[in-house]
């Protein structure tokens, strides 16, 4: 089975979700300032294409995290695009999309007020981004604002998937895309298509991918062991260790042994 202290959290009241991981995010941004760790997901190696992204120099140490972004980026067009990122975190990720795929507005929204100054400060010279704070079940914007809204690796954390998706597709224009990756307990994924299947959105790519997020976090598991060990009090290293997904936690097993997936989706509002 999935690792239980993930599934309970999973499951547990939508209250304490929001606010447990709102406790990790607010103590990252306070605690790791000047760590360098400006991304939290598992990242993504293709096992398929040899071709890789071409980096400069200050993003080479995040290519792997990088990497995830890229995959779902590739989907959906966001060249001269209103953007959304709906779980920007430390900003690493909506500041790479900024950057390399030259969006109008680039937009970071996160539920930690800290997260969210730390991601300012970071990224305050990138002119075509800002970070703002904001629920994902409520997001704080007029209907039909953005021409794309991206979610990498959060929407576990949130109280009500549902409430989620229905938030994007009302900021969502016509025709705008969403493009959607995170992992679900194997048991989970029935209930996780149905909320899709319910939404105006046409499925237009959708895959797969947890042996390319396994092979990734093969490759970054000693940078993630050694954040951990500086920045996680040790009395609840063990649940982070599973969170981060590092070699051998349960996380990682279920990923390995079937039980937990990573799934990718894009689509777009009819």
């Amino acid at each position: 089975m999935i690792a239980k202290i993930f599934i309970s959290l999973l499951r547990i009241s939508p209250k304490f979700q929001r606010a447990m991981w709102k406790w990790w995010y607010q103590r990252l941004a306070k605690r790791a300032t000047d760590s360098g760790w400006t991304f939290m997901n598992y990242g993504y190696i293709s096992l398929n294409d040899n071709s890789s992204i071409d980096l400069k120099a200050e993003d080479e140490s995040n290519r792997l995290f990088i990497q995830l972004y890229d995959y779902a980026l590739s989907q959906i067009p966001l060249e001269n695009k209103k953007v959304l990122e709906v779980g920007s975190g430390r900003g690493g990720g909506a500041s790479f999309i900024a950057r390399y795929y030259n969006p109008k507005l680039m937009t970071g929204l996160d539920y930690s007020r800290s997260a969210i100054e730390l991601s300012n400060k970071i990224y305050n010279n990138v002119s075509n981004l800002k970070f703002v704070k904001g629920d994902a079940e409520n997001l704080p914007f007029d209907d039909n604002t953005f021409d794309a809204v991206i979610n990498v690796e959060s929407s576990h954390c949130y109280g009500n998937m549902k409430s989620f998706l229905n938030e994007v597709c009302r900021v969502l224009k016509k025709g705008g895309h969403f493009s959607w990756v995170d992992l679900r307990g194997k048991d989970m994924i029935k209930d996780t298509e149905s909320v899709f299947a319910e939404l105006d959105l046409k499925c237009i790519h959708e895959q797969t991918i947890t042996s390319e997020v396994i092979e990734a976090l093969d490759g970054i598991h000693e940078r993630k062991m050694e954040m951990i060990k500086l920045h996680v009090p040790k009395f609840i290293q063990p649940a982070f260790k599973d969170f981060a997904g590092v070699k051998n936690s349960k996380i990682y097993n279920a990923f390995n042994d079937g039980s937990a997936v990573y799934l990718a989706k894009a689509f777009q509002k009819s």
